[in-house]
């Protein structure tokens, strides 16, 4: 049997695109390498019925098919937060944004920072380094901004590019920084996630495991393991194969050139330049009473092993176990690079212990009755200096062969790589292929030379 259309990946893209076909009348089929539904946006329950996501993720968007989508799905089971999120600083915590709230510093370092971003370097911007220096001058930069952003994509920020950039770095004017300073306020919430939604059970992988519920021929346990672009045929599983006249892929793009039969030496070139990071996912279930000050908190200094905490259980109770009012959850993310080796997982699980003692969340380490470890081998893809030329290269080629790759690593673009951006993009790429209507997100392929590549909307790095 040969299929209008055939997809790869039950993540947020993939239900998406299939979601848009379905409701078309058509009838698509769904290969998920793993056991559930949600990809990177999936969650797990442990054995002592703490709910954990791979990941610190919440829901919000500009987008309303986004929105109408998850309302319908959901039926009202969702929670609404205002956002309260802090960064360590020393034995300080300063509001995020960082930049936005020196007034949280010592004195000293409130005042160096602001001092240097007034005179701030007038610097030709070549890397995501330079445009730091431009922006916030040395004394956020090398503060914050540096460190942190090293800590997280695991690469200098002068290896970086600045077309991402875009709603994604909260950028300010030194005469407000100068204001929140001399008046000694908090700076109000920056950025779409400023408010937003969370399953009220279920973590966030729930919405998606509705919604594939929904979808008439979802396999799972299906890797792919070949694709012939000449015959348009997919392997997977143990070698079965489908047939089809377009492909939807949401593998990342490294993997989905590698399974190619036929490509040109300068595809496989360009999909080799294509970096990315790694996350062990560290859970910490304890006894306790909940926090109700911070949904989660930014670590950019190199003596705690993760770069972020999320809050899990002040983001939905039933995240964790009953008595629910009785216990905490924090969820760590370890950033690591690409290559070499997993850190032992009793080994991260201590440092974490650690650095919660550290930062004053886990007073009573005898209180923790979970520990959770997940590994993901594949969490941000990275803006190199040379990834948009690399990625417009790649999926010129591929939609000339009828495969059109989407989502979070379909493109490679961290930019759009929140749940909105690739459930949009699932749902913009289902309604090409059924009507021609373009497109809403620019894509590189699809940009004039000139062009930024960064989006319209997005959310705050960090």
């Amino acid at each position: 049997m040969r299929y209008d259309q055939l997809i790869i990946g039950a993540g947020p893209c993939g239900l998406a695109a299939a979601h848009e076909l379905h409701r078309a009348g058509a009838r698509p089929v769904v290969l998920e390498r793993g056991m559930v539904a949600g990809g990177l946006a999936s969650s797990f329950t442990d054995e002592a019925g703490f709910v954990w996501d791979q990941g610190a993720h919440v829901a919000f968007s500009y987008f309303g098919d986004f929105d109408a989508l998850l309302d319908d799905v959901m039926a009202g089971d969702v929670l609404r937060h205002q956002r309260s999120s802090y960064i360590r600083y020393g034995d300080n915590w300063v509001p995020y944004p960082f930049q936005h709230n020196l007034s949280a510093l010592p004195t000293d370092d409130a005042v160096d920072c602001l001092v240097k971003m007034i005179e701030r370097p007038d610097v030709v911007v070549r890397n995501y380094d330079d445009w730091l220096l431009a922006h916030f001058g040395t004394g956020i930069v090398e503060r914050f901004m540096r460190p942190y952003h090293e800590k997280v994509w695991t690469v200098p920020t002068d290896e970086m590019s600045t077309d991402w950039v875009t709603h994604r770095v909260a950028t300010v004017d030194w005469h407000g920084a100068l204001r929140n300073l001399v008046e000694r306020r908090t700076a109000p919430g920056w950025g779409p996630n400023s408010t937003f939604t969370y399953p009220s059970s279920g973590g966030i992988g729930e919405p998606f495991r509705r919604l594939a519920a929904r979808l008439p021929d979802v396999r799972y346990a299906a890797p792919v393991r070949r694709i012939d672009p000449d015959a348009r045929t997919v392997t997977y599983g143990s070698g079965e194969r489908l047939s089809y006249e377009r492909l939807v892929s949401t593998m990342p793009l490294t993997a989905l050139v590698s399974a190619l039969t036929r490509c040109p030496a300068e595809v496989r070139a360009a999909a080799a330049v294509l970096r990315h990071n790694r996350v062990l996912v560290v859970g910490v279930g304890a006894q306790g009473r909940i926090d109700p000050a911070w949904h989660w908190l930014y670590f950019p200094e190199g003596s705690y092993p993760f770069y972020r905490i999320t809050n899990m259980g002040l983001f939905a109770s039933a995240n964790m176990p009953e008595p629910r009012e009785h216990h905490v959850s924090y969820l760590a993310e370890i950033a690591l690079p690409s290559d070499g080796e997993w850190p032992d997982d009793d080994v991260a699980v201590r440092q974490t212990l650690l650095g919660l003692e550290q930062a004053g969340l886990l007073p009573d380490p005898s209180a923790v009755v979970s520990r959770y470890v997940r590994r993901i081998p594949m969490a941000y893809p990275i803006p190199t200096l040379d990834r948009t030329e690399a990625v417009a290269l790649i999926l010129d080629h591929l939609e000339g062969r009828g495969i059109y790759s989407r989502g979070r690593f379909g493109v490679w673009m961290y930019e759009y790589g929140n749940m909105d951006h690739a459930m949009k993009m699932g749902a913009d790429v289902a309604r090409h292929l059924l009507t021609g209507e373009p497109e809403r997100i620019p894509l590189p392929h699809r940009l004039p030379p000139s062009a930024p590549s960064a989006p319209s909307v997005a959310a705050a790095v960090y």
